[in-house]
């Protein structure tokens, strides 16, 4: 009896987890180790795309031309800034993966609100939350501006020179639209997630498993990086500045609207290779989130 005893107590521990338990924290850190492995794959594959892309914002070049200014540039210079994004993004997947389960076992368990606004409450605070990354969204802005080429050395002579010239406040320059982008997006990805995945053909193997979760993230990424490109736009325009007055969003979304004589498609200039490296990213992120949570 006793063996039996232990052989079924055995058992009982291994039994997969509760959604209640998941949600409470049963593995600590998990969601966190996981979006930060997740966020190194995809910046690693994705970053001169991000270059191409961050020129055709900052100056309204054609794919054509901002590829050719990279090429001028030369191959030296082509990861030139990663570091930035590389800490900030898995700095920022860890905190909006592990303070959404966080924030929605906390809310979940002191609230009686509805399930749905309350997982909207928990994406749009880990969303905000991440905002204090910041200066490394600031510092790859000016490492990647081919202005800043000779004034900027790496990513430590960028923070120092700011920091002793300017002061602290020059690293949150463009704020303003990272936390219109960062809280509603965040609540639109946790909350389509789920219903996107289960519109796609039941996956029964790993490989499925991992097709559609690039298929949900890509498709979601992409959705939401073109829904929110002018705000990269007015924040890439805000963020190549140094020093002097800090203009306000509407100010610069003015001046941007003029320069690009009034027109919405060129507000969405480079939106469109902006799709395909969301479509990307975001299905490498979730697909590789998903795969770590399952073997971790």
């Amino acid at each position: 009896m006793d063996s039996e005893a232990q052989q079924k107590q055995g058992k009982e521990l291994v039994l997969p987890a509760s959604p209640a338990q998941r949600l409470a924290g049963v593995t600590p850190g998990k969601h966190y180790l996981c979006g930060s492995c997740a966020a190194v794959t995809n910046i690693a594959i994705t970053f001169p795309i991000q270059k191409v892309l961050f020129r055709q914002q900052l100056y309204g070049l054609r794919t054509r031309d901002a590829v050719r200014q990279l090429q001028k540039d030369g191959l030296r210079n082509l990861y030139r800034g990663i570091l930035p994004p590389l800490v900030q993004k898995t700095s920022t997947l860890a905190l909006m993966f592990g303070l959404y389960e966080d924030f929605s076992s906390l809310l979940l368990r002191h609230t009686s609100a509805p399930e749905l606004l309350t997982r909207s409450l928990a994406a749009v605070l880990a969303g905000t939350t991440e905002a204090i990354f910041t200066p490394f969204e600031r510092v790859q802005t000016l490492l990647q501006d081919h202005k800043h080429h000779h004034r900027f050395n790496n990513t430590f002579h960028a923070f120092r020179r700011l920091r002793r010239e300017h002061g602290f406040r020059e690293y949150y320059r463009g704020l303003g639209p990272i936390l219109l982008r960062n809280g509603p997006s965040n609540a639109l990805f946790f909350g389509l997630r789920g219903p996107i995945k289960q519109c796609l053909p039941e996956a029964n193997t790993r490989a499925a498993h991992l097709v559609n979760d690039f298929i949900c993230g890509g498709v979601l990424g992409a959705m939401l990086g073109f829904l929110f490109y002018p705000l990269n736009v007015v924040k890439a325009r805000m963020q190549s500045q140094v020093g002097g007055d800090f203009p306000s969003f509407r100010t610069v979304l003015v001046t941007i609207w003029r320069e690009r004589d009034g027109k919405v498609t060129h507000l969405f200039r480079g939106a469109h290779l902006n799709y395909h490296r969301s479509l990307l990213s975001w299905g490498i992120i979730n697909a590789t989130y998903e795969l770590l949570l399952k073997l971790l």
